[in-house]
């Protein structure tokens, strides 16, 4: 309807209009550092929105965790901004410390409450991060920090399930994705944040949303309402690009570093065997 693409289309050019990254959550031991650098280093993008939760303050003030990656992360992204990429930081909950320097710059990037990004099609999309509709971090901050404490802990679960799958050849599995598609509490507040979101953004008079907050990448239509979601680089490793035609899509960075491996791997298996003939494995996908 609006030329949007879903994560199951194939990588677009290596260089977007746009790029929405959320919820990186640097200083938390769950990001996944790495694999943002390798995105990053192989796109670029005219425009960069960081929306939200790009550090973790919450976690940083319970212990100080900042490994050479993170800081990569930093330098990656300032360099960017000095090449003139502009960059437009929207703060969210864990990083709500950026919103006391509203309309202030950091090495080229620029901090908003909020912001309106028109597309190359010509579609008003309001960029938020969206813990302010978030009835539990708006009128429950104490249950919300509780919150966070059991989500470390399971990010922490998950991190020793993936080394144990990894010594077994495995890929990265996300633990806290699939308890949210498990547990109905969950999936009715995730599609109630949706439903506040393009309320939200109808009442506004735009296309649609851009959002992050609650690590569910999203792209679809909530009635006329364009409803965005980046994702985030701790359980999903997504991030949300825009083309030259304002195609939106949405990238699942991990699932494409897993169908790279496949794919490798079936190329080594495919190499000429002793006796000069090729073993004929054709190519797989999710």
């Amino acid at each position: 309807m609006y030329g949007v693409m879903t994560k199951t289309d194939p990588l677009p050019v290596p260089r977007f209009r746009t790029l929405f990254l959320s919820d990186i959550h640097l200083g938390a031991r769950g990001c996944q550092a790495e694999m943002l650098l390798d995105f990053l280093g192989r796109y670029d993008a005219e425009k960069i929105y960081l929306v939200g939760d790009i550090f973790d303050g919450w976690r940083l003030r319970r212990g100080w965790h900042w490994p050479q990656s993170h800081n990569n992360v930093i330098e990656a992204l300032l360099t960017k901004a000095h090449q003139g990429i502009p960059i437009i930081y929207v703060p969210g909950n864990h990083d709500e410390v950026m919103r006391n320097y509203l309309g202030t710059h950091f090495g080229g990037i620029e901090v908003k409450e909020k912001d309106e990004h028109v597309t190359a099609a010509g579609l008003r999309l309001l960029v938020t991060h969206g813990d302010q509709y978030d009835v539990v971090v708006v009128n429950a901050k104490w249950l919300a920090h509780l919150g966070d404490r059991a989500y470390n802990f399971v990010l922490w679960l998950n991190t020793w399930i993936n080394q144990i799958r990894r010594l077994w050849g495995g890929q990265f599995w996300s633990l806290s994705n699939w308890a949210k598609q498990q547990i109905k509490r969950a999936v009715n507040f995730i599609g109630d944040y949706e439903a506040v979101l393009a309320d939200e953004a109808k009442r506004g008079e735009f296309d649609g949303v851009v959002c992050g907050h609650i690590h569910k990448a999203e792209l679809r239509h909530i009635d006329d309402i364009l409803y965005v979601n980046c994702g985030d680089w701790v359980e999903s490793c997504t991030a949300i690009v825009e083309e030259q035609d304002g195609t939106l899509r949405l990238i699942d960075w991990a699932r494409v570093t897993r169908r790279a491996r496949r794919r490798q791997k079936l190329k080594e298996r495919a190499q000429p065997s002793g006796d000069g003939q090729q073993q004929g494995i054709p190519e797989t996908t999710d």
